[in-house]
């Protein structure tokens, strides 16, 4: 239920990104990125932590877009989601980038796989942001993790998930697995669907913030910040009310197949 693959892979359907910045520009965006913004978030991480939750949630929104920015990377947030409540949150995946995107959009508890708790850095910080870890080789684990959702939804907290299950190169994408949109249904807490989609300046679809297959981690960045003109467009779309659908089968068709906002972006960060 946990283990679902995505055909896709570096070799077949990640294009290196052109126009390259320039190794020196690059190189200083990758020290920026792993050397200040990640340390600096383990850091200052307790200290967040300590302040009150309207204050807080704003320095984590600021500090997920400077991550973001020092990548190299613009963001287009359009929509918007309930500020306060719980809100299960629900994205198709693409990059590493879409994490910080989806706390810039609201600040919330992620789903993540158990293997992530062991990485350098990133794990500390997801560990210490209440990151919900999923033992995906584990079948009997699932009606656990659900219910783990559902109390985190009811006492108030937003949730990412993002029910792929793995990640897709942008150009195509897969089934929403329904486990998680049970949660929404038994604590009775609103679904946020998102899009996420990476673009050129120009408009043109890129693939290179694609983080699939056996792409290594810093492969994957190192492409990133040798991209030049790389946009996020984050496509908040109407909230799906649980009472509103006979079962999970139906609120997961309903979170992926919704309409694109119309509205004009909420946020464009250069």
């Amino acid at each position: 239920a946990w283990l679902p693959g995505a055909p896709c892979s570096p070799h077949g359907c990640v294009r290196s990104a052109r126009p390259w910045a320039g190794v020196p520009r690059s190189a200083l965006r990758l020290g920026v990125l792993l050397l200040v913004v990640l340390l600096l978030g383990v850091l200052l991480t307790p200290l967040v932590g300590r302040l009150r939750s309207a204050r807080r949630d704003r320095w984590i929104r600021r500090w997920c877009l400077v991550v973001v920015r020092a990548a190299g990377v613009r963001a287009r947030i359009t929509g918007a989601a309930p500020p306060t409540g719980g809100l299960l949150i629900v994205a198709n995946h693409i990059s590493w980038l879409d994490i910080p995107l989806l706390a810039a959009v609201r600040p919330a508890r992620m789903l993540a796989k158990t293997e992530v708790r062991g990485w350098p850095v990133v794990g500390r910080i997801a560990a210490r942001g209440g990151t919900l870890f999923i033992d995906r080789d584990r079948l009997r684990a699932l009606p656990g993790t659900v219910g783990r959702i559902a109390e985190a939804l009811r006492g108030g907290a937003a949730v990412v998930a993002f029910p792929e299950g793995s990640t897709w190169c942008g150009r195509a994408q897969g089934r929403y697995r329904r486990a998680v949109f049970q949660a929404a249904l038994d604590a009775g807490t609103p679904v946020q669907p998102v899009h996420v989609r990476y673009r050129f300046a120009d408009g043109t679809a890129s693939t290179a913030p694609a983080f699939v297959g056996e792409d290594a981690l810093l492969t994957s960045l190192w492409r990133v910040v040798s991209a030049r003109g790389l946009v996020a467009e984050v496509d908040l779309r109407p909230t799906l009310a649980p009472e509103g659908h006979a079962d999970r089968r139906a609120l997961a068709a309903a979170a992926q197949g919704s309409p694109r906002h119309t509205g004009s972006p909420s946020g464009a960060h250069p």
